[in-house]
């Protein structure tokens, strides 16, 4: 039987597959740090691809818990200790980031390590705009906050905030095409010349990076949230697991690679990603690094490879989904 919720220990050791949220634990886990009263509501929110989120309701209370999926995991992946790290170093700076409010390391509560986060009131975008903000106007303005938020991120003191450690801050570039390099061989099911190629050509052209700055990783509208009311404002950037210190502009590259415009072709590799930013006002890719370049002050000649490095990657990644 496959629950993702039950009551007690006890009911969780009776099922083949554990359950994702044991509410009695997690409940005197909640009463030692005075959030909330009462018992305990748990819904699973977003979209749950790599590390799970949930909304846990308690009286007037709501959170935020993240956690990994079922155990076994692979070594190093789905670290959500690491996630909240980042999360808590930031809080104060000029960061849209949700307020750490507890981190667990002790897996006798939910048998994975976990962190509660503060609620954000607001929308996530993705097929739909809220009705205040479904205007030429304002559609615009969530783009001029998509990019300043992540100039933002990009101007983090994170050596100051006391990340250093968190990532190596050179090599980055380097890294990142061994590694996809590494997956494209255990991931491929056939020849495909072109990535090889385009992974040839990667390396060849390689940039010089600039500064490192602390690295989302996973950057675009879905994975932050606006509020529900003009004018439009941007308040919380979400998912931030494969977040490291490294090249900026490799979020950008994402970013404009995720995105459509309206003349676009409807099967793009991302279309169903952020389909609703083809409509009027919504800035087109040129515009948005072109803003990121006024705002950062970061010059984009060799923008093309960064965007090319999110092409490549994610084929890669399309190719283990198939393998799979």
């Amino acid at each position: 039987m496959r629950m993702e919720v039950v009551d007690t220990q006890e009911q969780a050791e009776g099922l083949d597959l554990a359950p994702l949220i044991v509410r009695e634990p997690l409940q005197a886990y909640l009463d030692a740090r005075g959030i909330g009263t009462g018992p305990i509501e748990a819904r699973r929110i977003g979209e749950g691809h790599s590390n799970i989120t949930y909304l846990v309701t308690r009286g007037a209370e709501r959170v935020v818990l993240r956690r990994p999926p079922r155990p076994p995991l692979p070594p190093s992946a789905h670290d959500v200790l690491r996630e909240a790290r980042l999360l808590a170093a930031v809080e104060g700076q000029d960061v849209r980031t949700p307020r750490v409010l507890a981190t667990c390391e002790d897996e006798a509560i939910l048998g994975v390590p976990f962190y509660l986060m503060e609620y954000v009131e607001g929308t996530v975008i993705t097929t739909e705009v809220p009705p205040a903000l479904d205007t030429p106007a304002e559609r615009r303005r969530i783009c001029e906050e998509l990019v300043d938020s992540l100039v933002e991120i990009h101007a983090v003191g994170w050596r100051a905030c006391g990340l250093e450690g968190f990532g190596k801050p050179t090599g980055y570039l380097e890294r990142q095409l061994r590694r996809f390099n590494g997956l494209w061989e255990h991931n491929k099911t056939r020849d495909v010349p072109v990535v090889t190629d385009v992974g040839d050509w990667l390396a060849a052209n390689l940039p010089d990076s600039g500064e490192a700055t602390i690295v989302h990783g996973d950057y675009r509208l879905g994975n932050t949230m606006v509020e529900d009311d003009a004018p439009a404002r941007l308040v919380a950037v979400f998912d931030w697991e494969l977040a490291t210190i490294g090249d900026p502009l490799a979020d950008l590259g994402y970013l404009a690679v995720t995105w459509s415009q309206a003349d676009d072709p409807e099967d793009t590799m991302f279309s169903d990603l952020s389909a609703v930013t083809r409509r009027a006002g919504f800035m087109t890719r040129e515009e948005l690094i072109a803003r990121y370049e006024q705002r950062s002050g970061r010059p984009m000649s060799a923008f093309n490879w960064y965007a090319a490095l999110a092409l490549w990657k994610a084929a890669v990644f399309m190719e283990g989904n198939y393998k799979r």
